[in-house]
């Protein structure tokens, strides 16, 4: 599936085949091996600060600690009460450490073509402020952490710039208490890449 908007959706076919590789094997055995073509903005994905900067990090030298098992806070901020979360609705939260995912109810839109209209992001404030007090990864369930609606990303500036890698394209986030989990989404070790999808994923408990 694509996810944002413009670009090619992936394709997934075979490279070997089961009835391909029979002739192989006097055993019987067969085997498969898939191949996927994609652009690495696919899917719910992560940003290293590569993506924004030549000479940041890149997917090969994220920190495991800034990607996997990391303590997490979910904040509220359904999208009804406004598209944009700014510094002040961060007030009185730790942050310190933790991945801290924006749960906006956004991903109702998932799959559809509302998805990419005039969407929930954060504010360049609330990205000073995260990255300030020390936020470890940043998350939202939107198309874009920045407003993409306008010709500048002042939030993926701000956080990458501060080796504070990005999740986009969350869902689900409303199946987490706000506190108390830990949270996953490591993409695979590839050097010279600033994006790739991830399996986002929270242990509760």
């Amino acid at each position: 599936m694509t996810t944002y908007k413009g670009l090619p959706g992936p394709v997934m076919c075979d490279f070997w085949t089961r009835e391909g590789t029979a002739a192989s094997y006097d055993d019987g055995s067969t085997f498969q091996i898939g191949r996927i073509d994609m652009v690495a903005n696919t899917g719910t994905y992560v940003d290293s600060p590569f993506h924004r900067y030549a000479d940041g990090k890149d997917l090969s030298e994220l920190p495991l600690g800034s990607i996997a098992d990391m303590p997490g806070i979910v904040l509220r901020r359904p999208y009804e009460q406004g598209l944009a979360t700014d510094a002040s609705d961060f007030s009185g939260l730790d942050v310190r450490g933790k991945a801290v995912l924006v749960h906006t109810g956004w991903d109702r839109h998932w799959r559809t073509g509302g998805y990419f209209g005039e969407h929930p992001y954060l504010t360049g404030a609330a990205a000073d402020w995260l990255a300030e007090n020390g936020a470890l990864m940043v998350g939202i369930d939107s198309c874009n952490i920045d407003n993409m609606h306008v010709r500048a990303r002042p939030v993926h500036t701000r956080l990458l710039g501060a080796d504070i890698p990005v999740c986009e394209h969350m869902t689900a986030l409303d199946r987490l208490p706000d506190s108390g989990f830990r949270f996953t989404a490591a993409p695979p070790k590839v050097k010279g890449m600033g994006t790739f999808p991830v399996r986002a994923y929270a242990v509760v408990g």
